[in-house]
């Protein structure tokens, strides 16, 4: 079944790259889309995986849209830039 999740701190191609090699290693994911310009993630496996794709997001710093503020908002920022650079260093 697929869904859509609106995250934050999706910036460019590197960021795509890092989310879509990390949910696709995931065991049950078919596909993985991520649109840059809207910061949503389509992912496209099983619905029962829902709550690990949400916390695979936040742990590399694309949290869902509107569940961390102050420090933490911060902190995922950070990671989202480590996560940006990685994703652009092995496409």
């Amino acid at each position: 079944m697929a869904f859509t999740l609106s995250v934050e701190n999706i910036k460019c191609g590197g960021c795509a790259n890092t989310i879509t090699t990390k949910l696709a290693s995931l065991e049950g994911i078919k596909t993985v889309d991520v649109d840059i310009e809207n910061g949503k993630v389509c992912v496209d496996g099983n619905d029962n995986q829902r709550e690990t794709i949400i916390n695979t997001l936040l742990k590399l710093g694309y949290p869902e849209s509107g569940t961390v503020e102050g420090i933490t908002a911060a902190k995922a920022k950070a990671k989202s830039f480590v996560s940006c650079a990685v994703g652009r260093m092995s496409k």
